[in-house]
């Protein structure tokens, strides 16, 4: 079954981090286009980060530029963003998703108290 499952959400302090993770299963995350999105309450997705599948990388939004950082385990078929100095603005529901594969994942909720 090609999926995404994501983990590594939780409550937070303003200024901690988290590392969230996501396990592929299907497919390559290494051969294959992949992101992170996330969904703030009462708002629509906004992408996070997107890793190519060169290893070249993109951020979205200036708030998260410099406190979040994208990478993968290639071994592990594993996708990870890591979010430092947290606010609670970040409080979403993060998922993984690949565009050209059409899927995305069910998301870990991460919840950043001030």
């Amino acid at each position: 079954e090609v999926q995404f499952v994501e983990s590594g959400g939780g409550l937070v302090q303003s200024g901690g981090s988290l590392r969230l993770s996501c396990v592929a299963s299907g497919f390559s995350i290494s051969a294959n286009d992949v992101s992170w999105v996330r969904r703030a309450p009462g708002k629509g997705p906004e992408r996070v980060s997107r890793m190519y599948p060169d290893g070249t990388v993109r951020y979205y939004g200036e708030s998260m530029k410099g406190r979040f950082t994208i990478s993968r385990d290639n071994a592990k078929n594993t996708l990870f963003l890591q979010m430092d100095n947290l606010m609670p603005q970040d409080t979403a529901l993060y998922s993984c998703t690949s565009a050209p594969l059409g899927i995305s994942g069910r998301g870990t909720q991460v919840t950043v108290s001030s």
